[in-house]
Order: structure tokens, then C-alpha cells, then sequence
């Protein structure tokens, strides 16, 4: 579709939009200012001072709260993601946070059309709902090209329906909690196939593109302030942008969703 590759933005929440995304007929939708500052700061501060966040690796360099389903098994990420439920529960627990909103208000929605949205599952559990995260990089990018359907095929989660969203769009869901100058997205015209990962020697990761290997390919930038949700394809090539000041922070609460058939949508971390 020629009018695809760009974000529509609102003043408001609207469940209606993020359903677009999930159905592929926009690349991605942007809703400024609709977390008001004091629930952004309230939960960005509870975040820092968690004794379950953890640091994460090289690859994307920072902190988080939750889980990663990243190169684990199926049963290993749903352990993760129960062990560190009651503190994300805690931190998030403050009167119209954002979680809620989004998944009130999008299971409503999409229950209008006869779509059921819930948690993925297996053998009875749960994925997290969401996470948070910050982002530390520095250099080119403060998170690498990269794109969220390679990490679907998993073979240790052959198991899991998540790896029914591949070939669909990859919801990735996102509310800017802080963010200083700088640290836009960047996204990429591209949705990478099995060929091309395995010539980069990115199958199952998705991560990082090379900047040569996407020489030429049309790219879209968003700038992202405190309060914003935004929604996109993951599965195109996207980064992080790195601060312009290096004192500043970025917190990010995430999350992944998408349709694993006609009927449900189904979220992850």
C-alpha cells in the first residue's frame, strides 16, 4: 500500500488505531502527551528504585523490569515472567497508568469484531504483560537495527503460540516514561526474509542489521517525548537513536502483541 510507511498521530488514546497496526494497513500510530507527567515520573522512579531490576547485556545495553522471551525456552520465559510479576504489578500500580488503558481499552475494540485479546499462554501460564526498560548506548545507536519476527521462530519455542504472529505484523507497543534530547526511532522499509537472515548470519536473532545492508532502504524517524504510547510493525528493521546528553535517561514501558489467527491477539514480552 502505497500510503503504509508512516506513523498517524492523535492527541488521545484510540484503541481503533492500534487495531490498524495489528492488521497491517499502517506502519505505525503515535498518541502525543496521553500519559499525563506525574504517572510517567512516578513510575520511571519506582522503576529505578526496584530491587528486581536487572542489568541487561551487551546487545542492548541498560536496565529492565520483567522478562525477555529473547533465546529462552518457552518454559523458562514463563518462569521468568511469573518470578517478577508482583514487582512489575507494584511499580505499575498507580492510578491511570498506562498498561491498563492500553489493554482495557484495545481488548474492547477488538472485541467488537469478535477478537479475543489476551496474555500468551502455554501449559496454563502466562507471558508478562509488559516491561520496562532503559537504554544506555551510546555510539551510532543506543539499540541496533534489529526486528522482533526473527526472535518468533525460536526453535527452543517451537512450542509456543507466539510463533503463529510470524507473517503478520508484530505489534510493538511502547509509552515513554522519560526521555531527554535525541533518541528517536528509526525505521526501515524492510521486513527481512529467512534468505536474507541467514546470509547475515541473524537467523533466529534478528539482530544487528548491518548499516550496508540497508543502504538505499526508505527509513521513517519518530520523535518520542514523555507521555507518548506508540505502536508499529516490529517487524521491519527499527533502532534507537542514542541521547543527545549524556546524563539523560530513556524508560521505556514495552511490550509485544499480535494476531496468531482471525479471532486473537495475544501479547508477550
Amino acid at each position: 500500500m502505497a500510503d503504509y510507511f508512516r506513523f498517524e498521530e492523535y492527541a488521545t488514546f484510540r484503541a481503533d488505531a492500534v487495531a490498524d497496526v495489528l492488521r497491517g494497513d499502517l506502519l505505525g500510530v503515535v498518541f502525543r502527551g496521553a500519559v499525563p507527567a506525574a504517572v510517567c515520573s512516578t513510575i520511571a522512579e519506582r522503576f529505578r528504585t526496584s530491587p528486581g531490576r536487572r542489568v541487561r547485556g551487551a546487545d542492548a545495553p541498560g536496565h529492565y523490569l520483567g522478562a525477555y522471551h529473547y533465546h529462552k525456552t518457552t518454559a523458562g520465559y514463563l518462569d521468568e515472567s511469573a518470578a517478577h510479576r508482583a514487582e512489575l504489578d507494584r511499580v505499575l500500580d498507580v492510578p491511570g497508568d498506562p498498561l491498563t488503558l492500553i489493554r482495557s481499552e484495545l481488548g474492547r475494540v477488538l472485541a467488537e469484531d469478535g477478537v479475543t485479546f489476551r496474555p500468551a499462554r502455554h501449559a496454563g501460564r502466562e507471558a508478562g504483560a509488559a516491561l520496562i526498560r532503559s537504554w544506555h548506548g551510546r555510539g551510532e545507536f543506543a539499540l541496533a537495527p534489529h526486528e522482533d519476527q526473527a526472535q518468533c521462530t525460536e526453535p527452543r519455542q517451537a512450542d509456543f503460540e507466539i510463533q503463529q504472529v510470524v507473517g503478520r505484523p508484530i505489534g510493538a507497543m511502547n509509552v515513554c516514561l522519560e526521555n531527554g534530547r535525541g533518541g528517536r526511532l528509526r525505521i526501515w522499509d524492510t521486513r527481512p526474509d529467512d534468505a536474507t537472515r541467514d546470509r547475515l548470519g541473524l537467523t533466529y536473532t534478528g539482530s544487528p542489521y548491518p548499516l550496508a545492508s540497508l543502504d538505499g532502504v526508505e527509513t521513517c524517524h519518530l520523535d518520542i517525548g514523555p507521555g507518548d504510547i506508540y505502536f508499529f510493525n516490529g517487524a521491519h528493521v527499527h533502532a534507537v537513536e542514542p541521547e543527545r546528553d549524556a546524563t539523560a535517561r530513556r524508560t521505556t514501558l514495552s511490550g509485544m502483541l499480535g494476531f496468531i489467527d482471525e479471532r486473537t491477539v495475544v501479547s508477550w514480552t
